[in-house]
Order: structure tokens, then sequence, then C-alpha cells
């Protein structure tokens, strides 16, 4: 039985990063305004989370910065304490989530199933989802929607871009086919090898792509795409470091194709349907892969964590990563080029996103 049989007057949102798993709840939330275009629906975020989301039509979107701790939390409480909403959808099972979480007010707090949930989130929730047997973090996140009374089928996304947002991408990709590489994950051990980025870079010139890198501004990823762009024997757009978020998400979007470890633009994306190839060494691409995009995904996840383990995949509990700095020198260059010949065979028109061609 749903949590609610008529729409709520008001839904807190409570997911706080990252930018892949913050672009998995936009399709929930949005599937949610859907069906309940009357429902206030408040999302609490993190800083750079808000870059993306604070123009969600419909959307109160509230900023907690975790760099604030706990004088941060005591500012949010003062900022709703005149609130209750119907429901809280604790869509974050960290203990700082948890703990911001307390401050809240709702009738209803609901969180992970047991099956789910870590670091004590059932502690802060009084309405838990139930096992489910879904993989996928979005599928997951879904079950939210469906608990509520929400039906949800397949993800969908509207995240405006201006024309403002959009222009760097336009002034800077041709009419060509482009390759577009985000090549830092959040740790350095989770990126392919440098040289490797390179070679695709190049094997993409070689059929008459344009290549061109993404990434934030942080020295490590600056860095990362310097060390590549030396590497490459043809001429990449480097851009790592000269896009904010929004101005990213357009560049996605005119993309054909994108290659990506497990970080965030690989699901921002997934949100432009472009179509991604991801490399996976260290976390399931079941559960963190492109969603829609599984069958191009590069992945040696299955070999290194049943090595680690001694049991098959199938037989470890969700979520279970493999260790290891070294992992991700086993994706080879071969593996990569196969799944980008893959993905540019299957593009038969253009994305009807963008105004660009993705004619391969």
């Amino acid at each position: 039985m749903s949590l609610f049989s008529t729409a709520p007057q008001s839904l807190c949102i409570l997911r706080l990063s990252a930018i892949g798993d913050v672009c998995h709840a936009i399709s929930v939330v949005q599937a949610i305004q859907k069906q309940w275009p009357e429902t206030k629906i408040t999302w609490i975020t993190g800083k750079i989370e808000a870059m993306l989301i604070g123009d969600l039509p419909g959307i109160e979107v509230i900023v907690f910065d975790k760099k604030q701790g706990f004088k941060g939390m005591r500012e949010l409480w003062l900022q709703l304490s005149d609130r209750k909403f119907d429901a809280l959808l604790h869509m974050q099972a960290a203990l700082r989530a948890s703990v911001l979480s307390w401050g809240i007010k709702a009738k209803c707090k609901v969180g992970f199933g047991k099956d789910r949930t870590r670091e004590m989130q059932s502690l802060f929730t009084n309405r838990h989802l139930p096992i489910s047997d879904k993989f996928h973090v979005l599928d997951n996140f879904a079950e939210f929607a469906r608990y509520i009374g929400v039906p949800f089928d397949k993800p969908q996304w509207d995240i405006p871009l201006t024309p403002e947002d959009e222009q760097l991408a336009i002034d800077t990709m041709t009419e060509k086919p482009t390759l577009v590489i985000s090549p830092a994950a959040s740790k350095d051990s989770r990126n392919w090898l440098t040289n490797r980025y390179a070679a695709i870079a190049d094997y993409a010139t070689e059929k008459g792509m344009q290549v061109v890198l993404c990434g934030s501004p942080a020295p490590r990823e600056v860095n990362l795409g310097k060390d590549i762009e030396a590497l490459c024997q043809s001429p990449v757009i480097n851009l790592i470091g000269k896009t904010n978020l929004k101005q990213l998400t357009a560049v996605l979007k005119h993309a054909t194709v994108v290659l990506a470890p497990d970080t965030g633009p690989a699901h921002l994306a997934t949100t432009q349907s472009t179509p991604v190839i991801g490399l996976y060494a260290h976390s399931d691409p079941r559960r963190t892969g492109p969603y829609n995009d599984l069958d191009i995904v590069v992945s040696v996840y299955q070999q290194h964590v049943e090595a680690q383990q001694g049991k098959p995949v199938q037989d470890l509990p969700w979520g279970t990563r493999a260790k290891g700095d070294d992992l991700m020198k086993d994706i080879t260059v071969d593996m990569v080029k196969q799944k980008l010949d893959k993905a540019l065979n299957s593009i038969k028109t253009p994305n009807p996103n963008t105004t660009l061609s993705k004619d391969s």
C-alpha cells in the first residue's frame, strides 16, 4: 500500500551529493512532479550540486555547505524551523545526511530498505522501503517514488540549459562527430591510464572525429588533461577547468559519444541522451554505470572482485567494491576501441537533444 493515496501538500528531498547520484535523483523527483504538480517540493543539496538543480522548474533548492559542519546544520534547521513536511525522502544513506535530517520536521521520514541502507540511516527514519531486488542506484531511488504512490517506468530528465550555457559548446564544436573524454574520476585510482586515453583520442581522430577533453577546474583534473593532450599525436580541444557545471552539461549534450570512468559527467551525459562508454574496475557497472548504456560499458570489475572475495559476483553483497590502485590497467585500448565502434555504428540519426550532427 502506498504512503499517499492523494497528492501530499509538501515533500522534502534530501540528497546532498554527488553529481551522478543527483542526476539519478532528478529523474525520480521530476516523475513525482509530473504525477503531483501541485505538491510543493523542497530539495536540500550541496553547493556544487545546487549549480545543476538550482533552476529546475517548481523545486525550492536549499543549499547545505558541508564545510560549515554542525554550524551549517543549525542554520538550516533554523531556516526550516516553522515548516513541517508531509514526508522527507531521505535519499542519502550517509551519517552526515542522517544527522542533518534529524532537525528537519516531517510526518514521515522515508529511508532505504534494510538491504540497501548503511551508516545507521534506519535510526533517523520512521518509514523504510521494502527489500528490493533492484540493482542500479537509479532503480533503487525510483523505489522512493513508488513507495509514496508515484508510478515510475523509464527515467526522463528535463534540465534547463540557456543559450548562454550552450554557447561554449556551439562555439567549440564543429559539424564533425565528437568524442568527449571526461578522464577524471573522484579518485585517481579509478582513472584510466593517461597514455591509453591519448591512444583512444588518436583513434577517434583517425575515424574523422574531433576530440574534446572536459572536467572540473580541480588541479588534479587540469594536470591530467594537460598530460593527455601532450601524449596525443593529433590536436584535441581541452576544456578541462574552462566550463561551469551547466556549460559542461551542454558540452556533453552536443557530444556524439562520451568516454568516462566512474564519474559524474558520465551520468550528466545520460541526462542529455548522449551515449556513454563507461570504464569500470572498482564498482559494479550494473549498480553505478551509465544507466542507458550498460551494453557499451568496459568492465574488469567482475574478475577483480571475484578474485578478491573468493566468490561469484552474484553471491556478493550489493555494493561490494574491488580494491586496488592498479585495477584500471586491465582495461585495454582494444576493448575501448570495440565499444567506440559499436557506439558509432548504433547512431543512425542525430541526437534529438542537439542541433549539431551526431552522424558517424
